[in-house]
C-alpha cells in the first residue's frame, strides 16, 4: 500500500496525490453481496434541505460487510482484495467452506489464498476473529465489539486499530488510537491485526471535482454569511465574528459537548489525548 504523486501537467494533477491500488486483486465486486443505495442530496421525505453542501456524485452500490463474523469454526478462504467505494478501508471476499460467501474488512498483511477463522480456539494470527478473553494481551486489533453479539464498532476506517492492554475480571482493557483506554466484556469480539489502506491519511483530492465526483458540494465560509443565516456572519468588510461556532450557536474547536452522565461513562478509564 503506497501513494502516488503526479506530474503536473494539468493544475488538476498539480497537488493530485492518490494511492497505486497494489493490493487491489479484483475490479468487479461480487453481486450477491451487493445492495442498492440511494442518495438523498440533503433532502428529506418532504423534500427540505436538512443537510447542507450534500448532492451529485458517482453513483455507488453497497457491500455487504460482515462485521459480526459469527461463523465459529467454519474455515474461510481469502478470495480477493477489492475496493469499497463506501469507506476508506479495503475490503476482502471470503469463500467458506460451506460456500457462503462475504465481504469483511481486509486487515494490513492479508493475503489471496489465505485461511481464517473466527471462534473459540482459533490461533491469534492476522485476520481471525477471537474473544477478547482469548486474545494475547499487546495484540493490535481491530473492528470490536462494544456489546456481545453487536458486530464491530471500533477501529474500522483506513489504517486504525486497538491495543489489548490488559483484563480484570470479565472486562478487557483497550487502548484506543485517539489515547483513550475503555473497558470492553471480554465476551466481545475482535479481529487480529490493524485495519488495511494506512496510506489513505497522505492522499490528496488535487481539486474540487474529485471532491463532487464523491457528492460533496461546495462549503460556503460561515463568516461570508449575513448575520441572519449564521451566528458568525455580518460585520464590515473583511471583519469576522466572534468565537467560531456552528449554525446553531454552539461553540466549536475545544467546547465539550459529550454527555456527562451517559451510561458508558463508566467504562472509560482515561480519556483521549489532548
Amino acid at each position: 500500500m503506497a501513494v502516488k504523486k503526479f506530474r503536473p501537467i494539468t493544475p488538476g494533477q498539480r497537488f493530485k496525490v492518490i494511492s497505486t491500488f497494489d493490493e487491489i486483486t479484483k475490479s468487479t465486486p461480487e453481486k450477491t453481496l451487493l445492495a442498492p443505495r440511494k442518495k438523498s442530496g440533503g433532502r428529506n421525505k418532504d423534500g427540505k434541505m436538512t443537510m447542507r453542501y450534500i448532492g451529485g456524485g458517482h453513483k455507488q452500490q453497497y457491500r455487504l460487510i460482515d462485521f459480526k463474523r459469527e461463523k465459529f469454526g467454519i474455515p474461510a478462504t481469502v478470495h480477493s482484495v477489492e475496493y469499497d467505494p463506501n469507506r476508506t478501508a479495503r475490503i476482502a471476499l471470503l469463500h467458506y467452506v460451506d460456500g457462503e460467501k462475504r465481504y469483511i474488512l481486509a486487515p494490513a498483511g492479508i493475503k489471496v489464498g489465505q485461511q481464517i477463522m473466527s471462534g473459540e480456539g482459533v490461533a491469534p494470527e492476522v485476520g481471525n476473529c477471537l474473544f477478547l478473553k482469548d486474545i494475547p494481551l499487546g495484540t493490535m486489533v481491530h473492528n470490536i465489539e462494544m456489546r456481545p453479539g453487536q458486530g464491530g464498532k471500533i477501529a474500522r476506517s483506513a489504517g486504525t486499530y486497538a491495543q489489548l492492554t490488559s483484563r480484570d475480571g470479565k472486562y478487557a482493557v483497550i487502548k484506543l488510537g485517539s489515547g483513550e483506554t475503555r473497558m470492553i466484556l471480554t465476551s466481545c469480539l475482535a479481529t487480529i491485526g490493524t485495519v488495511s489502506n494506512a496510506d489513505h491519511i497522505l492522499e490528496s483530492h488535487g481539486k474540487a471535482g474529485r471532491k463532487r465526483w464523491l457528492g460533496v458540494r461546495p462549503r460556503t465560509r460561515a463568516v461570508a454569511m449575513n448575520p441572519v443565516d449564521h451566528p458568525m456572519g455580518g460585520g464590515e468588510g473583511r471583519a469576522s465574528g466572534g468565537h467560531p461556532r456552528s449554525r446553531k450557536g454552539l461553540l466549536a474547536k475545544g467546547y465539550k459537548t459529550r454527555y456527562k452522565k451517559k451510561a458508558s461513562e463508566k467504562y472509560i478509564i482515561s480519556r483521549k489525548n489532548k
